[in-house]
């Protein structure tokens, strides 16, 4: 009777550890099956995000255009020396004009030697040049000049021509300071932002909670180009050149802020 009682027992208590092995078992799987349907869902708080933009118009208080002067010599030194009779002229006539020292700047000057190449014999699409020697000198100087008095940008670039400028480009109208038109546009972008948020949020059937960032894109003023060129008239110390007219226009001052917002 014992020993059938003892079977009787190991009997029982393999049935039960094999029923709470099954249960694990099973609760494993619903764990994992839990687990796998539930990944890529988003858990966290609900935004939406919108852009707004804000623009001002300002009026320039500042011109700036570039000129520049080649001049050529049998040597080094002659080029030099006659580039640098044809810049200062240059230069003090702008400084006559009214431009201080601070706003006249040389943002590139070049040397080079100049070749000559002796004729060669030709192949039926080609002719290919030989021996090259140096045959003079090259000089090239640009210099930037600023101008804060607009009503004389006229004829201070007439001036720079007069006097020998070859070459005169990047005339532009711009604000010497824009961080308070920006300011204004930023302020314009920001309402602009609150405005779509807010038409959002409602047509979403939610509430805004609060903004959770704020980013504004790097942006800025947009300023008037215009570019002039001074021909070989204009190199004359006797071409006296008429002044042109310089409107300046207005100037757009543009800025774009992206905001988000949680919502319930």
């Amino acid at each position: 009777m014992e020993s059938q009682s003892f079977w009787t027992k190991s009997y029982a208590h393999t049935l039960m550890a094999l029923a709470l092995v099954g249960l694990i078992g099973s609760l494993l799987a619903y764990t994992y099956h839990t687990l796998k349907s539930s990944e890529g869902i988003y858990t966290g708080a609900t935004t939406i995000s919108v852009a707004g933009e804000g623009e001002v118009q300002v009026k320039p208080d500042l011109g700036m255009f570039s000129f520049s002067v080649r001049a050529e010599g049998k040597d080094a030194a002659e080029a030099q020396t006659k580039s640098a009779e044809k810049i200062n002229a240059i230069i003090a006539a702008m400084k006559e004009g009214g431009v201080e020292e601070k706003d006249i700047k040389t943002t590139n000057y070049n040397l080079a030697p100049k070749y000559k190449y002796e004729a060669a014999v030709c192949t039926a699409y080609y002719c290919p040049p030989v021996n090259p020697t140096i045959d003079g000198y090259e000089v090239s100087q640009m210099v930037e000049v600023k101008v804060r008095d607009l009503g004389k940008s006229g004829d201070l670039i007439s001036k720079a021509g007069e006097k020998g400028a070859t070459d005169m480009s990047n005339l532009q109208f711009t604000v010497d300071d824009e961080s308070a038109s920006k300011s204004q546009a930023r302020e314009k972008a920001i309402a602009d932002a609150k405005a779509k948020a807010e038409k959002l949020a409602k047509d979403l059937g939610v509430r805004i909670v609060k903004m959770t960032s704020f980013y504004e894109q790097e942006g800025g003023m947009y300023p008037m180009y215009d570019r002039a060129y001074a021909g070989e008239a204009a190199m004359s110390a006797d071409f006296k050149a008429i002044s042109p007219e310089m409107p300046v226009g207005e100037n757009t001052v543009k800025v774009t802020v992206n905001m988000t917002y949680e919502v319930k």
